[in-house]
């Protein structure tokens, strides 16, 4: 496991070693400068003065005695003999042009000065190992207590990153306390605005799962209440069927029984296909779907109940231009919705009209029957689940407009009720058009 901990402190200490090796690299080189600058003055400095000296022969220095200095005096006369040399068994070339050089020997490099006067040549050379081991002395001596601090600034950055770390083990813990039914917003106070971002997203994680459970919990309430009553109506029409005495009563009781049968179906179908409803599912699955096509195969699968109930069923107009982008099986759903509870309150040798069309920048799907309609002041009500306006004569789960407006909402599309010229109820759904399909 990664451990954001563990991999800042090791990339601050890699900075921090790094800047230190740079800055160790800058100091070197800035002392081998000075340290070059200070001892070439003295090598200046030193054949100055030796040539202010009287030669003679057996003649030494002063102060310059042959192996207790790190520097080599040559001098050599205007005939080229050699009045001194402070290294007899030193191998040197000769400098010939005066002022400052560096030589390369078998022993190393040398930094070399050369002067001239009337009476003689003056060499004086230095080994640049001399310099090279003070620039590294004055390196060390910089560098050493800051390499000595490293497992110091360890523990400390160790604890510093530590300490700023400590709001994720907060917001860490605050999540692992929250529960199913504690589904607060984490606090925001005290909270470092690098947090911020994640404190919101998950705020508002919390607050989706809150209002899903909340619907969740509604929804179980609701269905457990709606099927309480189709169950009490089969426990009832099965002990009317054991008590039937003659064939007639059997068989009006097994009637009773057979459309209690199929309205409890009909209510755990509505259920079902309510609660598979999901956003997230259907989402994300949509594509280019032709509303014509989907009118013209839900009118085909309804014909036989529409026979059955002597309803004229069919299509009025379909324009295979109205092509929108969505989940084609819940839009199925949406149109099944509509024709299932046109047919169901239309009544025997009515009319259910389904039409498509193009309509500005909208596709726009109609539902038209003479049923009894719904009153205006229901028109809003009759989506809320379970809702069953009065007066229709028929017993319907009143989910069905409620499917419809879930579908339509994730769809982008609104929902209008209105009257058809028949009188009964006209649905109308418009939907975005597919962007292709546009202009």
């Amino acid at each position: 496991m990664t451990s954001i901990r563990r991999r800042l402190t090791v990339a601050l200490l890699g900075t921090i070693a790094l800047a230190v090796l740079l800055g160790g690299a800058a100091i070197h080189h800035e002392a081998r400068e000075e340290v070059d600058e200070l001892l070439d003055y003295q090598l200046r400095q030193l054949a100055l003065s030796v040539g202010d000296q009287v030669w003679g022969p057996g003649f030494v220095p002063h102060g310059h005695a042959g192996g207790e200095t790190d520097f080599v005096i040559q001098v050599w006369g205007p005939n080229g003999v050699s009045l001194y040399f402070s290294r007899p068994h030193q191998i040197l070339p000769v400098g010939s042009e005066p002022g400052f050089s560096t030589i390369e020997t078998r022993e190393g490099a040398w930094r070399v000065y050369v002067t001239r006067t009337p009476l003689q040549l003056i060499q004086v050379a230095q080994p640049m190992t001399v310099r090279n081991t003070m620039a590294l002395a004055a390196v060390t001596r910089v560098l050493t207590p800051m390499l000595l601090l490293l497992p110091v600034l360890s523990l400390l950055i160790w604890v510093i990153v530590g300490r700023g770390l400590a709001p994720l083990r907060r917001l860490a813990r605050a999540v692992a306390l929250r529960s199913p039914s504690g589904l607060e917003p984490l606090p925001v106070t005290d909270t470092p605005e690098e947090v911020m971002p994640l404190v919101q997203s998950l705020n508002d994680l919390l607050h989706r799962l809150d209002e899903a459970l909340a619907a969740q919990k509604a929804f179980v309430a609701d269905a457990a209440h709606e099927l309480r009553t189709p169950i009490a109506a089969l426990q009832l029409q099965v002990q009317m069927l054991e008590r039937a005495t003659n064939d007639d009563e059997r068989r009006g009781a097994l009637d009773d029984l057979q459309a209690g049968v199929r309205r409890g179906t009909h209510l755990v179908n509505q259920l079902l296909t309510l609660a598979r409803q999901d956003p997230d599912l259907t989402d994300r699955t949509k594509s280019p779907v032709n509303l014509g096509e989907l009118a013209r195969s839900t009118v085909a699968e309804h014909a036989v109940a529409a026979d059955e109930r002597q309803i004229d069923l069919g299509l009025t107009h379909v324009d295979d231009a109205a092509v929108i982008e969505g989940n084609a099986d819940s839009l199925h759903i949406l149109l099944r919705n509509l024709v299932d509870n046109a047919l169901r309150y239309t009544p025997a040798g009515g009319a259910v009209d389904v039409a498509v069309s193009v309509s500005g920048p909208d596709a726009v799907l109609d539902v038209a029957d003479n049923g009894p309609g719904i009153p205006p002041e229901d028109r809003q009500r009759v989506f809320d689940r379970f809702y069953r306006g009065s007066g229709t004569g028929e017993t319907g789960t009143g989910l069905g407009l409620s499917i419809v407006k879930s579908i339509a909402d994730r769809h982008g599309a609104r929902v209008e009720l209105g009257s058809s010229s028949a009188g009964g109820l006209r649905v109308c759904v418009r939907f975005p058009l597919f962007p292709r399909m546009k202009g």
